[in-house]
């Protein structure tokens, strides 16, 4: 997903590249580097930063930082404003678009226009409906529906709750509240007493939580998407017991999920969600495709929903994950940090000051994806259109209904 997105700026930065070129690289337009840009609709919260400076470190690192010019972009989050930048990059000779979209449909025309003229676009977490575009998302894992039964199952099928959604109108928080509903509508017992939009932000959900608090101080459960620890801060403001909640992967809520005395108040749950490493993985895809050591067949390219309940919690003495470890200490990273940037498989070469800082690991040199991608279900409204839903769209994946409807 995702603090304040009303007060984003537009920004055009400039990520410079130096140093060890790889000997025989590939190259762009008569030896000139390729020109990348990475387009983010908005940006201001610790997810975007993230998936940003993941992107950044990478185009720093051997031998990306001799055959890549990366120009960063926020428009903001007026579509009309990412459909005037993608113009002004594709008439600029981008090779390349790695961009989170605000609209699944909105940016079609210019994506195609893009397309014709041979730019690659590749969009990561938020997807497009254009088939000439490559999506990288988890949406198709099924972060809804699996965190929506997970929560009934704490529930025992009845109780009330407040749904905490991500960006209106954006892919992701449709296609979570979608798969969320599907399992919700089977409990009678379920009661949805306050809807929100928290924008994927911990500031907005702990202030749009209280609100929900003061007209419903009964509730027994939460659905968040992203900002999920701003819901904990909520409940402990208002001296209300800590519930069951769903969560995505914020450092702060991945350590209070196994800390015992936040247990002890009430908090049950999984950290699930969005992780940021989506941004380098279409990155290194659209890398090895423009320097030819890639062929890509599908258009739609699912990457794993992370499921963290809170036995599986581990703590890094590290700067990554290694030995199974998932979360870093408050010494080293905010409770706003989005644990899932990191993945040992197909970003071994980025550590925790690169998703906070944009810096590249030194001595890291890029290493190659695996051969094998997943490909995504179609989804239509959300990656395609004039395409079939899969009969089992929101198959739950992660959990068992544990109560019966």
């Amino acid at each position: 997903m995702k603090s304040n997105w009303t007060k984003t700026l537009l920004a055009t930065a400039v990520v410079a590249v130096s140093a060890l070129a790889l000997a025989g690289p590939a190259s762009a337009k008569d030896g000139d580097k390729f020109k990348v840009y990475l387009s983010l609709s908005y940006s201001g919260n610790a997810w975007q930063s993230e998936a940003a400076n993941i992107v950044k470190a990478l185009a720093a690192t051997p031998p990306y930082d001799q055959q890549v010019e990366l120009i960063e972009n926020i428009s903001g989050t007026d579509p009309q404003a990412q459909i005037s930048a993608y113009e002004s990059m594709i008439d600029d000779g981008a090779d390349a678009i790695i961009s989170f979209p605000i609209s699944s449909t909105a940016l079609n025309r210019t994506i195609k226009r893009g397309c014709e003229q041979g730019v690659l676009f590749f969009m990561y977490d938020a997807t497009v409906t254009e088939n000439c575009a490559y999506n990288v998302s988890y949406l198709s894992s099924g972060f809804g529906e699996n965190t929506a039964q997970a929560l009934v199952n704490e529930l025992g099928g009845k109780g009330k709750i407040f749904l905490s959604r991500g960006v209106p109108g954006n892919s992701v928080d449709q296609r979570h509240t979608d798969g969320a509903m599907s399992v919700f509508k089977k409990y009678p017992g379920i009661q949805v007493v306050a809807e929100y939009y928290s924008y994927w932000d911990d500031r907005t959900t702990q202030q749009e939580t209280a609100k929900a608090l003061t007209a419903h101080p009964d509730v027994d459960g939460i659905w968040a998407q992203a900002g999920e620890y701003g819901a904990i801060q909520a409940l402990l403001d208002a001296g209300h017991k800590l519930v069951p909640m769903t969560g995505e992967n914020s450092a702060g809520f991945r350590l209070a999920l196994a800390n015992p005395d936040m247990q002890a108040k009430g908090l049950k749950g999984v950290s699930a969600g969005s992780p940021p490493a989506q941004s380098g993985y279409a990155f290194k895809l659209a890398m090895e495709i423009l320097t030819k050591k890639r062929e890509l067949e599908p258009m739609n390219i699912e990457y794993p929903l992370p499921w963290v309940p809170a036995s599986a919690v581990k703590v890094c003495t590290g700067d990554s994950y290694v030995d199974g470890c998932n979360v870093f200490p408050p010494e080293k990273v905010p409770s706003s940090f989005v644990s899932e940037v990191l993945s040992p498989t197909l970003l071994p070469e980025v550590n925790v000051e690169s998703a906070l800082n944009g810096t590249p690991v030194a001595g890291a040199t890029i290493q190659p994806l695996p051969a094998e991608v997943a490909k995504a279900n179609n989804e239509p409204g959300i990656n395609c259109d004039n395409c079939e839903a899969a009969a089992d769209l929101y198959k739950l994946t992660k959990v068992e209904a544990t109560v019966q409807p």
